[in-house]
C-alpha cells in the first residue's frame, strides 16, 4: 500500500491541509514548508489520488463537527441545530467525539481534514490554549467554536456567558437562605466552560458574604458519583446545603448519590445543574438548571461558518442568552441536622447499604 497524505504530513511535520494545498495548488504555502513537504513526498513516493485532486478544486459541501461526548444530550441538541441549518443550505455532516480527551483533538480534526471537509464546528478543551486551533489558524482552515469561551485572540465562538450564569446560581442559592455552598464539576482542564462556571459561582458566593464554595472535580466519562459526593457529607454539621453541578447529567447522578446517602433533595440538599436538557423536566424532583439554547447555538455556528466559507471575515464571539430555570430540586435551606443524625461514613467513601 502506498504512502498516504497523512504519512506525508507526519513526515514533514505539517497538517494534512497544508499538504493538500501544496499538492492541489489551492492555497499558498511558505517556501520552507513547501520544501519540507516536497522532500517527504519524494522520499515516501506519495502519489496524489486523481479523484481527491478533482474534489479539492471544488467544495465537498461537507462540514466536520467535533464534540466532547456522544452521550450528553446537550451536544446532541447542538448537532441537531447544526444539521438542520447545514441541510437547509445543501451541506452534510461528518462528526466525531473526543470523550473529553484533549490529546485526541488534533488527530480527530486531522481525520476530518483528510476527508476534505469544507470547514469545522468544534468544541475543544480550552480555546485559549489549543494546539489544534493554533494549527487551524496557521493553515487558515475555516472553523467556528461552539460552547467554548471567548479568548483574547477573538477566535470565533458561539456560547453563553458562563461566568455570569455561575454568579446567578450563587445568588439564587443565597436568596433561598443557603450559606454553605459547594460545586461538583467535571475535570476543569477538560472544559473551559466548567472553569468559567466555577469562577462565576465562587465570585458570586463571595460577593454575598458566603464562604468560598468547595469545588470537587470528577471524571466526565468514568463517573462514580457516590464516591465523589459522600466525603462532603461525612460531617453533616458543616456539610453544604446546596450543590451546583457543572452539567445536568452530573446533577442527575449526584441526586441519585444523595438519595443513596439517605439525603433528600431538596429537603436536605438543593441541587442545580447546567444545560437545560429535556429529561431534567421529566424527573422527580424536576431539575433546577441553567438552560442554554444549544440547538440555536448549533444553528448560529453553522450560519457563521458558511458565511466565512463565502468569504466573509470571521466575526468575534457571539454570546446567546441563558436562563436560570427553577425546579423542584432547589428549595429553601434545610435546618441544621443534629449530630446524632449524621450519615455514617465508611473508609471506602460509600454509605452502608
Amino acid at each position: 500500500m502506498g504512502a498516504t497524505i497523512r504519512d506525508v504530513a507526519q513526515a514533514a511535520g505539517v497538517s494534512v491541509a497544508t499538504v493538500s494545498r501544496l499538492v492541489n495548488g489551492t492555497g499558498r504555502v511558505r517556501d520552507d514548508t513547501a520544501r519540507r513537504v516536497q522532500t517527504a513526498i519524494d522520499r515516501l513516493g506519495f502519489r496524489p489520488n486523481a479523484i481527491g485532486r478533482n474534489l479539492s478544486t471544488a467544495r465537498t459541501r461537507t462540514l466536520g463537527v467535533v464534540i466532547p461526548s456522544l452521550s450528553n444530550p446537550v451536544f446532541a441538541d447542538a448537532v441537531a441545530g447544526i444539521n438542520a441549518e447545514a441541510k437547509a443550505q445543501g451541506y452534510t455532516l461528518m462528526f466525531m467525539a473526543t470523550d473529553y480527551v484533549r490529546t485526541d483533538e488534533q488527530a480527530l480534526v486531522g481525520t476530518l481534514l483528510a476527508y476534505q471537509v469544507d470547514g469545522l464546528i468544534l468544541t475543544v478543551a480550552d480555546a485559549a490554549d489549543s494546539p489544534v486551533l493554533d494549527a487551524l489558524d496557521r493553515d487558515d482552515v475555516p472553523y467556528v467554536l461552539i460552547y467554548n469561551q471567548p479568548t483574547a485572540r477573538n477566535r470565533p465562538t458561539v456560547t453563553v456567558d458562563n461566568v455570569t450564569a455561575g454568579r446567578e446560581v450563587a445568588d439564587f442559592f443565597a436568596d433561598l437562605g443557603h450559606e454553605r455552598l459547594a460545586m461538583v464539576s467535571g475535570t476543569l482542564t477538560a472544559s473551559d466552560r466548567a472553569r468559567a462556571r466555577r469562577d462565576g459561582f465562587v465570585a458570586g458566593a463571595e460577593a454575598r458574604g458566603l464562604a468560598a464554595p468547595r469545588v470537587l472535580e470528577v471524571d466526565f466519562v468514568d463517573l462514580d458519583a457516590d464516591a465523589a459526593v459522600a466525603p462532603l457529607f461525612a460531617d453533616r454539621t458543616g456539610a453544604p446545603t446546596a450543590l451546583f453541578c457543572s452539567n445536568d447529567l452530573l446533577a442527575i447522578s449526584v441526586i441519585g448519590a444523595l438519595g443513596r446517602l439517605g439525603l433528600g433533595v431538596p429537603a436536605d440538599v438543593s441541587v442545580i445543574g447546567f444545560d437545560g436538557i429535556a429529561v431534567g423536566a421529566q424527573l422527580h424532583p424536576t431539575l433546577a438548571t441553567v438552560a442554554q439554547p444549544s440547538r440555536e447555538m448549533g444553528r448560529v455556528a453553522t450560519t457563521r461558518l458558511l458565511a466565512r466559507l463565502a468569504g466573509e471575515t470571521a466575526a468575534p464571539a457571539t454570546v446567546l442568552p441563558h436562563t436560570l430555570r427553577p425546579g423542584e430540586s432547589a428549595g429553601p435551606a434545610a435546618k441544621p441536622c443534629p449530630a446524632d443524625l449524621q450519615v455514617p461514613f465508611h473508609h471506602n467513601g460509600r454509605s452502608p447499604s
